[in-house]
């Protein structure tokens, strides 16, 4: 269970002083190495925020030399708190406390020998202050840095698939408390949910496993004048690599600036998957996507990385 690192990670992150620096600290407690922790401190339009990185290298990992793929899991968010506008940690935040509590959590399995096969890079920024901005049904956090910024810091090149934790609570397609995953996307094609990060759902769960739907509009590069449902898919405009989306949702819409909405049971579900996704993909047991499936759909029907940003020529 990981009950202790959603409780430390959540008082560590509910306050006015959250920094990038305060994360780095609290996984070094738990035991990152030098060298595993990055912290980068960006300037936007509307203030600063900072971007944290842990790597977590597996027994067969690519940072040892090793075969094993590497996983990358992102907290994505527009901050943490909206203060002066709000007062405390609000419900976008939960992106970004999941993937610091999984980070601990992980480190503590590897002090104690559980150690994983492939390389885990955990990545997400740190905005105790952000802006709001207006959206339908209800309110989004904004963010003081645009999502390609966001993505050059948390999308790196070494990684072979992604998992994105995102809350996904202000809409009216996904009714239901708890986490959903959404279908695998790799290089502009929405893919078939994976089978297997279902049945890491529903293990993790103990429930059916929900699907967060997706429209071609939430794949595209935000900024483009269409309607997202949020970011929880930007970071696959950035990598060809698989990425699946892990919504953190509710039954009713909730703003993403609002305050006392988080449910820590929700999140350490959602910290498990994770993890549990982590285990069995390092060591082949859990796969993204079919490849020989996704080239055959390029094969009949040509590339669809223009959707993005990329530029490619259709398949002959």
């Amino acid at each position: 269970m990981s009950w202790s690192h959603v409780i430390s990670a959540y008082d560590l992150l509910d306050t006015p002083a959250a920094s990038g620096e305060a994360v780095a600290a609290h996984w070094r407690a738990h035991g990152a190495g030098d060298g595993e922790v990055v912290v980068e401190t960006v300037t936007g339009n509307g203030g600063a925020t900072d971007f944290v990185r842990l790597t977590i290298p597996g027994v067969d990992g690519a940072t040892r030399g090793g075969g094993a793929p590497t996983l990358g899991i992102l907290g994505r968010l527009g901050g943490l708190g909206a203060r002066p506008e709000q007062i405390g940690f609000v419900s976008d935040g939960d992106g970004a406390l999941t993937a610091v509590a999984a980070g601990a959590k992980l480190l503590d399995m590897r002090r104690k020998g559980d150690v994983l096969d492939g390389d885990v890079v955990i990545a997400t920024h740190i905005d105790p202050d952000a802006p709001t901005q207006p959206h339908d049904p209800v309110p989004f956090m904004g963010s003081v840095v645009d999502q390609d910024v966001s993505n050059d810091h948390e999308v790196l090149p070494a990684m072979d698939a992604i998992l994105s934790v995102d809350t996904t609570k202000g809409n009216r397609i996904c009714n239901h408390r708890g986490i959903a995953i959404t279908p695998a996307v790799a290089d502009g094609w929405i893919l078939r949910v994976p089978d297997t990060l279902l049945d890491i759902l529903s293990r993790t769960t103990g429930l059916p496993p929900v699907v967060m739907p997706l429209t071609m509009q939430d794949i595209t590069p935000y900024g483009n004048g269409v309607y997202h449902v949020n970011s929880i898919l930007q970071p696959a405009t950035a990598t060809a690599a698989p990425v699946v989306g892990v919504a953190i949702v509710t039954e009713s819409a909730v703003a993403g600036s609002a305050t006392g909405a988080t449910d820590l049971h929700t999140v350490e579900s959602a910290v498990r998957f994770v993890i549990e996704t982590a285990k069995d993909y390092g060591r082949g047991i859990a796969a993204f996507t079919d490849p020989a499936e996704a080239e055959l759909l390029k094969t009949l029907y040509g590339t669809m990385s223009h959707l993005r940003g990329a530029t490619a020529a259709p398949a002959s």
